[in-house]
């Protein structure tokens, strides 16, 4: 299974891209381009931008990776996650209903 900090690494691989040539590009410590692809920190949602645009990578398909790994660390070790979970998407229905009247 896929996490975001595997979709940077392979991309900038692909490209036959060092670290350091990226951490250029973008503005990033290439220290701490190397914990994201190592999933041993997060990057934010401008960072998660940056790259999506530099390695021209579909934005949402990055996004969601992004999001996804978030919320899966937060709920790792929750023996309610799959309830968490439903309860979450139950509570973004009906949000998303409320703003629409």
């Amino acid at each position: 299974m896929s996490n975001f900090g595997d979709l940077i690494r392979i991309a900038r691989e692909e490209k036959g891209l060092f670290l350091r040539q990226v951490a250029a590009e973008l503005d990033i410590d290439q220290a701490i381009i190397s914990k994201f692809e190592r999933n041993e920190r997060k990057p934010t949602k401008e960072q998660v931008l940056k790259f999506a645009k530099f390695f021209k990578i579909d934005k949402e398909t990055l996004l969601v990776e992004w999001l996804s790994d978030k919320v899966a660390y937060d709920l790792q070790d929750e023996k309610l996650a799959n309830k968490v979970l439903k309860v979450a998407e139950e509570k973004l229905k009906y949000n998303r209903q409320s703003k629409n009247i």
